[in-house]
């Protein structure tokens, strides 16, 4: 990984970018690994940090509520990095946000709220999207997406018991999630055409990439000749796309950084440095 390291005090070190994406905190989620994602942002160092949708998980909160300390706190990290380091912020809105959408577009000195962004790097421009418009169950049957919300809320608290009992047998946490996407066919195909629509989008819009969220499943790769990025989740995978100063994009994981900075894992992900990686992510909500 490309990256410029600065001293922190001691060993530990903050890592320096010149962009952030990070999308699908889900705050307001039991689920949501807050601690860790603020843990992440606040040790990361960047002119420009991208929050691509479903931050705010609007849709649980109205039915459950589940707010806590640890989503405040993400919140006042962000904001740190505005006031503190000067750090331009992009919020995107998801799907989960769009309570949103009666707000937008509005900006408050540094920090954006909005629809899309266009990215500019030498090489060419990135469309910034979460993704949503493209998931034709999302974007034509609300109710059948927010109905699949809930099962996947049910499927990561099944998840948390199953993962208890494999820690007190010694084994490896396993991602219900994961493992059905990659079994049931359709899941895949989904994921393929979610891909290739946005591919067509940028495009459209004159971009060579384009850079998204939304499906929970991080990838950096070709889609034709579009470059296509996915920052993944906070809900499980725990990634961000990161942009370098030479221009280059990377996948960074939760148990990177920490180890990259010799800091100790925040929370929960003390258990699982052995994590879900990137591709054993979750299903398209």
């Amino acid at each position: 990984m490309s990256h410029s390291p600065q001293s922190d005090g001691g060993d530990k070190t903050k890592l320096r970018f010149k962009t952030l994406f990070i999308s699908d905190v889900h705050l307001g989620m039991p689920d949501s690994k807050a601690a860790q994602a603020a843990h992440f942002i606040r040790h990361c160092l960047c002119d420009k940090l991208v929050l691509n949708g479903d931050i705010i998980d609007a849709w649980h909160l109205r039915r459950l509520g589940g707010w806590n300390k640890s989503h405040t706190n993400f919140i006042r990290t962000v904001l740190r990095k505005m006031e503190k380091e000067n750090t331009q912020i992009i919020y995107l809105r998801g799907n989960h946000d769009d309570i949103l959408d009666r707000f937008i577009p509005i900006q408050f000195e540094s920090f954006t709220i909005t629809d899309d962004h266009v990215h500019n790097t030498p090489k060419g421009d990135y469309l910034v999207v979460h993704g949503d418009g493209f998931d034709a169950v999302t974007s034509k049957h609300a109710w059948l997406a927010k109905l699949g919300g809930f099962g996947y809320n049910a499927l990561l608290r099944l998840n948390r018991i199953y993962n208890g009992y494999r820690r007190l047998r010694g084994k490896d946490p396993f991602s219900f999630s994961a493992w059905i996407k990659h079994k049931v066919k359709s899941a895949v195909s989904a994921v393929g055409q979610y891909e290739e629509q946005l591919q067509h989008l940028a495009r459209q819009r004159g971009c060579i990439g384009i850079i998204c969220g939304h499906i929970h499943k991080a990838d950096n790769k070709l889609v034709g000749d579009t470059h296509y990025l996915n920052s993944g989740d906070w809900v499980e995978s725990m990634t961000a796309i990161v942009e370098n100063f030479d221009g280059s994009f990377e996948i960074i994981s939760y148990p990177d950084f920490c180890r990259l900075t010799h800091r100790d894992p925040k929370g929960a992900a003390a258990e699982s440095e052995d994590s879900f990686p990137p591709e054993a992510s979750a299903i398209p909500m």
